[in-house]
């Protein structure tokens, strides 16, 4: 049966504040992003993931920098809690050359094999498949880590979502699977399109553990997601992760958000992942990754800004390749 978080276990005060800078970076780094997007500095989309930080750093930091990670389109915190350097982060928004996908790829495109990050997906679901191959391969050539898939609540109505599910629990496969629940599919509130919105509970029907946790509870999603990474590597099979959570805001950054019910919002908002977190270490410490973070995000602007737009040439020889 689904099971709704136990009585966590002590996490080690590095972890905690491992954790914590992680949340910091993501928060930071996507505030300056809507900053610059306002400024013309950005285009396309953008999809922050303000307010849902924690289920990134949680996870992140429970399976190491050794796993494999694939991300959604609202991926930033993914890749920077997974160890993403920011200012080639900045770069890659911005469109610049120095990007980790040379200003090709964008907000929603970006990937980092020194990470072991398999990518961000504008495709809704996508990202589930490929962390299932991950495992396989790690299976096949006998290496004991893990993948871990982020998606959301509206991948959960997608195909692919039964199918890996299923294909990874016939095989025993290591992998996370980390839903992302924050209550809509772009506008649709989960109670419209899934018959079941208790999605922890869709884990045993595969064949697999499923837990429910607090997403804004960074403790308690790395508790939990170290459990599944010991089953994992136990051989014990995949572990399904419902992390309900809340955005901040609407779909994109261009999306007012008037569907959400702005009570509930308040409610989450002072559910704050960042606030919660910060209670557990010690204020100096706090204000110490706070600080550096800001430094960190001044670097990574300037950087961007000062970059060079790819030519025309690395384009076409990018689209041969």
């Amino acid at each position: 049966m689904s099971k709704k978080t136990a009585n966590k276990a002590a996490v080690a005060k590095e972890i905690l504040h491992e954790m914590y800078r992680s949340i910091c970076r993501t928060r930071s780094f996507e505030l300056k992003c809507v900053e610059l997007y306002r400024q013309g500095h950005i285009s396309g989309y953008l999809h922050p993931y303000l307010g849902e930080e924690a289920i990134a750093a949680g996870v992140c930091a429970a399976i190491g920098r050794d796993s494999y990670i694939t991300s959604t389109h609202r991926g930033h915190g993914h890749c920077i809690s997974k160890g993403a350097i920011l200012k080639y982060m900045m770069a890659e928004i911005t469109g610049k050359a120095t990007g980790y996908c040379k200003g090709l790829g964008g907000s929603m495109h970006i990937s980092c094999r020194d990470d072991n990050n398999l990518g961000a997906n504008g495709i809704v679901g996508a990202g589930i498949p490929i962390a299932v191959g991950a495992a396989m391969g790690l299976r096949v050539k006998g290496i004991n880590q893990v993948a871990a898939a982020f998606f959301s609540d509206g991948a959960s109505n997608n195909g692919t979502f039964g199918e890996s599910l299923n294909f990874a629990a016939a095989f025993s496969l290591p992998v996370l699977f980390i839903l992302e629940n924050n209550h809509y599919a772009v506008s649709t509130p989960v109670e419209y399109s899934s018959g079941c919105c208790e999605f922890a509970k869709l884990g045993p029907a595969y064949g697999m553990v499923g837990v429910c946790v607090d997403g804004n509870d960074a403790e308690a999603i790395y508790v939990e997601s170290r459990r599944a990474v010991e089953r994992a590597q136990n051989n014990e099979g995949p572990t399904l992760i419902e992390a309900k959570t809340y955005r901040h805001g609407g779909h994109h950054v261009n999306d007012p958000g008037l569907y959400m019910d702005k009570e509930l919002l308040a409610k989450w908002k002072e559910h704050d992942p960042q606030v919660i977190l910060k209670k557990k270490i010690s204020a100096a410490t706090a204000k110490k990754i706070e600080a550096e973070v800001a430094e960190e995000i001044e670097e990574a602007v300037e950087f961007a800004m000062n970059s060079p737009e790819p030519s025309v040439e690395e384009f076409l020889a990018e689209i041969d390749n």
